[in-house]
C-alpha cells in the first residue's frame, strides 16, 4: 500500500514539472515544438561548431551539407528568445561564418564558370 501511494506522488510530481516546464515555455511566447526544434539545433550546433573547426577545405559535397544543416539550425534558432542561446553565441557565430565563406567561394566558383560559358 505505502509504495502505491509512492508511485503516485511520483507520477504526479513528474507530471507537475512537465506542465511547469509547457507553462514556462509558453510564457517566453514560444512553441513547444520550436523549443524542441531549437533543443535539437543546439545539438547540431556542438557538431557543426566541431565540423568548422577541423575542416578549413571541404569537398563540394561537404559544402552542401554544411549549408543545409545550417540552415535548418539558424531557422530554429531565429525562433526562440536570443536570451536563452546566449551561451551558445560564440559557437553560432563560428557556424555562420563558416557559412558565409562557404556561400561565398560557392557563388565565385559559379559566377567564373558562368562567365566561361
Amino acid at each position: 500500500m505505502t509504495i502505491l501511494i509512492v508511485i503516485y506522488i511520483l507520477v504526479f510530481v513528474i507530471f507537475a514539472l512537465v506542465a511547469y516546464a509547457v507553462l514556462q515555455i509558453k510564457l517566453f511566447g514560444m512553441n513547444i515544438k520550436d523549443f524542441w526544434t531549437f533543443i535539437e539545433a543546439n545539438q547540431m550546433l556542438d557538431k557543426l561548431y566541431k565540423f568548422a573547426n577541423q575542416y578549413e577545405n571541404m569537398s563540394p559535397q561537404e559544402q552542401v551539407i554544411y549549408l543545409t544543416e545550417a540552415e535548418k539550425i539558424f531557422k530554429a534558432f531565429d525562433k526562440v528568445p536570443s536570451e536563452l542561446w546566449e551561451e551558445e553565441y560564440d559557437k553560432y557565430r563560428k557556424v555562420l561564418s563558416k557559412y558565409q565563406d562557404i556561400r561565398m567561394i560557392r557563388w565565385d566558383k559559379n559566377a567564373k564558370k558562368e562567365s566561361e560559358v
